[in-house]
């Protein structure tokens, strides 16, 4: 089973490159194999919601997926990354369905986060609730309507498929042991805490990151991975000092802010706000341009000037290719002000000189590449799809057939991507030092060293043209 590398992972779910797990090995193999070291595969459990964010089980493979001998293959050739969602379980689980049948003799009693135990009067106050960090506009709870015809309101933070866990629990922290070990012993070279930021919660705070019990609960999830030597990933959205704050203890981090720097950057030809964020961002990080989700806005507060957030937020839909503020709305069932729902692609207008710049640029900056799967194949946005599911996210969840797979690959846009990657995967400049030489500012240009080795970017937004300079190399030595 292979453990984290310096190259590049895949983000995808595991229907989105064919119709299940088999098919994505058998597409990764056949064409990415020198441009992938790594997949992240999105949850793959059985699952009641959110596009398998509503865990019903972390023992199963969702049986349309295939199963674990599926996953375990993937091991053998690829660094992998699991979700966790520390935060909640499904409320289709056998966990929420015995403490609805059984209440107080339920051995799960204590599993979930009982509203009437929570605050001091069995109900938060209007400003308890006002502090609250949210994401929908009410106070964070689902009813459980138990079996002798009681009810009562436990925490929910995002859907009411999706009911949050009592993390500071014994019992909680028994279950949150038996998977997380379940997990490495299954392949896991990285897990991704999901959210973990909501699973601190205090009455009267923001509940949200809350110091030093998130700290408490990170080092026990890494100590339950420790034997097996996997990594964590916490995922946060939210202001980048958070971000080299969680660097500052040793965890990798993502880089969220780097997606609409760079779309700045390529809209207005300036790229002096970019530069300063190569500068300071955290090292020990995985850098994005798009997930599985929209293109993050909150990450990059004070990175750019509320003016420049505003207007880049706004061209998007004016410079993008298909794509409407309504994607955004409660028309498609998307309220969420942190993200706008586009491809990367699309955002930059399908342009494929200024998408080829933007990828040269994530893979020179500092950390570890990460590339979504309608990225990886240079997707636009998927209107149909959008139309037929009234899911604003969807626009950005394109489902492939292995046929439409053998087409896209034969783009030159997509050729020359993958060629990117499999330079950034094999050359050892990429396992030294990150330099960034003075030019004017609407240029860039990157250094990266590593003993005699050398690969230099230069790019010219205005003119949305890069080069990319290296030291000739041996291939074999670095594979």
């Amino acid at each position: 089973m292979k453990k984290i590398e310096n190259k590049v992972m895949l983000i995808t779910y595991p229907d989105s490159m064919g119709n299940n797990l088999e098919d994505l090995n058998y597409i990764l193999d056949k064409y990415f194999s020198k441009a992938i070291g790594g997949v992240h595969i999105l949850p793959f459990f059985p699952s009641s919601g959110d596009r398998g964010f509503a865990p019903i089980d972390y023992h199963k493979v969702e049986t349309a997926f295939g199963g674990w001998k599926d996953i375990e293959k993937l091991a053998e050739n690829y660094y992998l990354m699991f979700d966790y969602m520390i935060n909640h379980i499904s409320a289709q689980s056998d966990y929420y369905k015995d403490f609805l049948k059984n209440k107080e003799d339920s051995p799960y009693k204590d599993l979930f986060i009982r509203f009437k135990n929570f605050w001091e009067k069995g109900e938060p106050t209007e400003e308890e609730v006002e502090v609250i960090y949210k994401r929908k506009p009410k106070t964070p709870y689902a009813e459980a309507h138990f079996e002798d015809g009681t009810t009562e309101k436990v925490w929910c933070t995002f859907d009411e498929e999706q009911i949050d866990i009592n993390c500071p629990s014994i019992t909680a922290g028994k279950f949150i042991a038996d998977n997380l070990t379940d997990l490495c012993r299954h392949g896991a070279a990285l897990i991704r805490l999901d959210a973990f930021a909501y699973a601190t919660k205090k009455a009267g705070t923001s509940c949200f990151f809350i110091e030093p019990e998130v700290w408490d609960l990170l080092n026990k999830c890494v100590e339950i991975l420790k034997p097996y030597k996997v990594e964590l990933l916490p995922e946060i959205h939210e202001h980048y000092t958070l971000q080299k704050k969680i660097e500052e203890k040793d965890f990798y981090v993502y880089d969220f802010a780097l997606p609409m720097l760079l779309i700045h950057a390529l809209y207005y030809g300036e790229a002096k706000y970019l530069k300063n964020w190569l500068e300071i961002c955290p090292r020990k990080q995985f850098t994005t341009l798009d997930t599985h989700d929209g293109i993050g806005v909150v990450d990059i507060k004070d990175l750019l000037p509320d003016e420049e957030i505003s207007r880049t937020q706004e061209d998007i839909f004016r410079f993008g290719a298909n794509v409407k503020k309504i994607y955004n709305s409660a028309a498609y069932n998307n309220l969420d002000i942190y993200q706008i729902n586009c491809t990367y692609y699309s955002a930059l207008g399908d342009d494929d000189d200024a998408y080829l710049l933007a990828r040269a640029v994530q893979f020179f900056a500092p950390g570890i590449p990460q590339v979504y799967y309608v990225g990886l194949l240079a997707g636009r946005n998927d209107l149909e799809l959008l139309e037929e599911t009234k899911v604003g996210r969807n626009i950005n969840r394109h489902y492939y057939t292995l046929e439409e797979i053998d087409q896209t690959v034969q783009m030159p846009v997509v050729k020359k991507l993958l060629e990117l990657m499999e330079f950034r995967n094999s050359h050892p400049a990429f396992a030294g030092e990150f330099i960034m030489l003075p030019t004017d500012s609407h240029k860039l240009h990157i250094v990266r060293t590593n003993a005699e080795h050398s690969a230099e970017l230069i790019v010219d937004f205005k003119e949305k043209k890069f080069e990319i300079k290296a030291t000739a190399y041996q291939r074999s030595s670095c594979e």
